[in-house]
């Protein structure tokens, strides 16, 4: 068992993160009167990794079960709280309360009464606010509806009296006979016609009428009108447009057919009388009822504010202690009951540095608890992997999940997250280099970290809170963006003289047309980064294109040779000599044999002024590697070192492939045979059994074996060329991002500028903030983000990372609160 390190506080320097915390399976034998406070105070810790010891178990057999259901209860009752709250508008108080305060048993009866109380309380709402949107329709109804009739009377009124005018003066003999007559004719024949009267929603009241006229074969008068403001439907208590209809039949028949119709169209019916004088009456006795209830819903909801403010005040304190309650039952569900010893056996992981906490934590359960008898807690030795713990605070926390989301180290394994602080913005920041759009890269990390107690309270969206759980790498790609940004002088896109004048003065008017033809050097070298006289030269891309492209290279292969030189501290930490003399050592080799020799070859021409074509040296050192240099030879030997280098590099490849796998067979041999005395450590013992003898230790399939270091050997010579062209992607994103600016400025800013209109220039000024946001500090952020996360999860951490390991989730209560906001 390794070492642990000193326990630090909360913020840890970043060099202990190389390595995860040095953790131990403990035992706890915990007496039951004792057992809620022990549970309790190793949640306050957060340090222990419960194993279950019940999984043979269900959830109905387990000793708490009760417990788990009774606080389960609670925990409804207080979402139910929490839902009412919301809908009322109410706020929970956070202010504070110790948990000593409140009795877990009166807190069920409280809660039981509150519930009671608020369902009734909801009941009569609904009641009485049904009543009252079911008499604001019949009010309309009666309003709507006895306006069809007032105008139907007036109507038949009219017409009435016309008829009478007409009849005065046509009188005969005969008259009188015949008039009886008809009007007896016509008297038979009268039938007396039923109406039914409702609202029924706009949207449907077209269909409605449709379908009516149909069903009754046009015996149907229907007369319709709008409700001027969408009303409250009893049934659903949804606003809803309507409008108010009368329905003239004539039979039961008519009548049966219109009353399902209504039905299924969702129509609320209401009675009315032709009577104007019981009209008006009813109207009067409506708006009464009306004014009565509203009265009586607006106390019930007055009595439903106080009562839900009352829970508003205690709901925090209430819920945290819910669900402390039930992750503390649940916790001890884990654990095996001893009946006879009338104690509880836990199991589970910590880190070393915590033993002395646990125990404390321990002593003070026994003692708060007035127990007889302590806890026991003991070190079990086990075979089992560890969990791995990197103790992390918010600023190296981000940098870590960068590397959990492609794998969880394995236990005591190296951790490229220490690296990853300093490589992943600087990569980022190959690729972004403007230290004008680092600079609002900047002010946004430091809007998010200015405001980040306030943020972290709050529910943010997911991209929102994606960004502000990145706000120290945000940060430090912006620093680094900066510092790239003033070396290739480019401040969206424009080169400032930050350092010093030019070190290029013009010898005659030939200079001034974007070429560098006529440019002398009149003063010393320009002190820091690219000299601004490049910039908007024709020779700026081929310079910039060459210095770029070479840096990548170099870059890669100084990160890839870190890669490497991590899996030797891997392998000798685990002391796997195997690792170190047929992994490491044959892997340095080919590595540097060949792209290390083209990065010296790059500094070296790059000190040395050279004109020496690379491209040239690469490809006949293995075509033609006996051939002369001439020209491209840029150190003396240079033909005899290249033939030892490509020597070197043919040799590792059978040096990775063929040793290992029957070295690892004659030592699983030497194991079977000496009574298992390992020729290696037990610690590497172990890890070889784990490796590779995945059908139990009495077996060993040297040809798996073998064809997995055959992948191994081949997936690393194929992507030392691979991964070193992708670190191409440096100079390619680079050179985008660079044009991308100056196209922006030029063909936008520029051009807007040129009209002399104060219009044009405001439009102008608009459109490239927006795209420069948009495009450059918004997409080419995340392009240039990505492309660094996919270098250091393939190129980088595929030369030592396993990631095949699991995280530490001890039980805490730090996490129960977080739920909780």
């Amino acid at each position: 068992m390794a070492e642990a390190r000193v326990a630090g506080g909360g913020c840890c320097p970043p060099m202990d993160l190389f390595r995860s915390e040095a953790m131990q399976l403990v035992q706890l034998i915990i007496p039951i009167e004792s057992a809620h406070h022990t549970v309790s105070y190793i949640g306050d810790l957060g340090l222990i990794q419960f194993k279950d010891l019940n999984a043979d178990k269900s959830p109905f057999q387990r000793t708490y079960a009760a417990q788990i259901k009774k606080f389960g209860e609670m925990a409804r009752k207080l979402r139910f709280f929490k839902e009412q709250m919301e809908k009322a508008g109410v706020t929970p108080s956070t202010k504070p309360m110790t948990q000593t305060e409140i009795d877990v048993d009166d807190l069920e009866v409280k809660l039981g009464e509150f519930e009671a109380e608020l369902v009734e309380m909801n009941t009569n709402d609904e009641k009485l606010q049904r009543s009252y949107n079911e008499l604001v329709e019949y009010k309309l109804v009666l309003n709507k509806a006895g306006g069809f009739f007032s105008s139907a009377f007036s109507s038949a009124t009219a017409q009435q009296k016309e008829i009478e005018s007409q009849q005065t003066g046509e009188e005969s003999l005969d008259t009188p006979l015949l008039q009886d007559r008809e009007i007896s004719i016509e008297s038979s024949k009268q039938v007396k016609l039923g109406f039914i009267t409702g609202l029924v929603s706009k949207e449907k009241s077209m269909l409605f009428e449709r379908i009516i006229f149909r069903a009754t074969r046009g015996n149907v008068y229907t007369r319709q009108a709008a409700v001027e403001e969408p009303v409250i439907d009893p049934v659903s208590g949804e606003k809803v447009e309507k409008n108010v209809f009368v329905v003239f039949y004539s039979g039961e028949k008519a009548k049966t057919k219109i009353l399902r119709i209504c039905e299924a169209f969702g129509a609320n019916r209401y009675s009315f009388t032709e009577d104007f004088g019981k009209q008006v009456q009813m109207i009067s006795e409506v708006s009464g009822r009306l004014a009565e209830l509203r009265t009586a819903i607006d106390a019930g909801l007055l009595q439903k504010s106080k009562l839900l403010q009352t829970i508003g005040d205690q709901f925090v304190q209430w819920n945290t202690l819910a669900r402390k309650e039930k992750s503390i039952y649940h916790t001890m569900n884990m654990l095996s009951l001893d009946v006879t010893k009338k104690c509880l056996v836990a199991e589970g992981w910590s880190p070393v540095f915590a033993t002395n906490l646990i125990q404390d934590a321990l002593q003070k359960a026994a003692f708060d608890s007035n127990s007889q008898v302590g806890a026991i807690f003991q070190v079990l030795h086990t075979s089992e992997s560890p969990p791995t713990y990197f103790h992390t605070n918010k600023f190296t926390s981000a940098f870590q999940d960068i590397v959990d989301a492609y794998g969880v180290a394995k236990y005591q394994e190296a951790n490229p997250g220490v690296y990853t602080i300093v490589t992943f913005p600087f990569l980022f920041a190959v690729m972004f280099g403007d230290w004008g759009h680092g600079i609002c890269l900047l002010l946004a990390a430091l809007v998010f970290i200015i405001r980040e107690k306030k943020l972290s309270g709050q529910k943010l969206g997911d991209i929102t809170e994606m960004t502000f759980g990145g706000r120290y790498v945000i940060l430090m790609m912006a620093l680094f963006s900066i510092y790239t940004g003033i070396i290739y002088n480019e401040f969206f896109s424009v080169p400032f003289e930050l350092f010093a004048p030019s070190a290029y003065a013009c010898r005659d008017l030939s200079c001034r047309d974007a070429t560098t033809v006529g440019l002398i050097k009149a003063r010393p070298t320009y002190p820091f980064g690219v000299d601004p006289v490049w910039h908007g030269s024709r020779s700026e891309l081929p310079f910039l294109n060459s210095l770029k492209m070479k840096m990548s290279i170099l870059i890669g292969v100084t990160q890839m040779n870190l890669g490497i030189i991590l899996s030797y501290f891997n392998a000798a930490y685990f002391r796997n000599s195997l690792n170190v003399w047929f992994q490491f050592i044959p892997q340095i080799i080919f590595l540097n044999s060949l792209f290390g020799y083209l990065s010296l070859l790059i500094i070296l021409k790059w000190c040395t002024g050279s004109q020496a074509d690379l491209y040239h040296v690469m490809i006949y050192m293995f075509l033609s590697p006996t051939d002369e240099l001439g020209e491209n030879q840029l150190f003396p030997q240079q033909k005899t070192v290249q033939l030892v280098l490509l020597l070197l590099a043919l040799v590792s490849v059978p040096w990775m492939l063929l040793p290992k796998p029957f070295l690892l067979k004659m030592q699983h041999q030497a194991r079977q045979g000496e009574s298992y005395m390992p020729l290696q450590s037990t610690e590497e013992s172990l890890q070889l059994e784990a490796n590779h003898d995945s059908h139990g230790h009495e077996e060993f399939e040297f040809s798996e074996v073998f064809v997995h270091q055959m992948i191994h050997t081949i997936e690393f010579v194929l992507g030392a060329v691979s991964n070193t062209a992708s670190y191409l992607r440096l100079w390619a994103l680079s050179l985008a991002h660079s044009e991308l600016s100056s196209v922006f400025y030029e063909k936008v800013l520029l051009l807007a500028w040129g009209y002399n209109n104060i219009i044009i220039l405001a439009v102008g000024a608009i459109l490239f903030i927006f795209v420069t946001v948009g495009v450059l500090l918004v997409m080419e952020t995340l392009s240039a983000f990505l492309h660094a996360l996919r270098l250091h999860w393939v190129e980088f951490q595929n030369k030592f990372y396993e990631g095949d390991g699991y995280k530490f989730y001890p039980f805490s209560f730090a996490s129960v609160n977080d739920e909780v906001e």
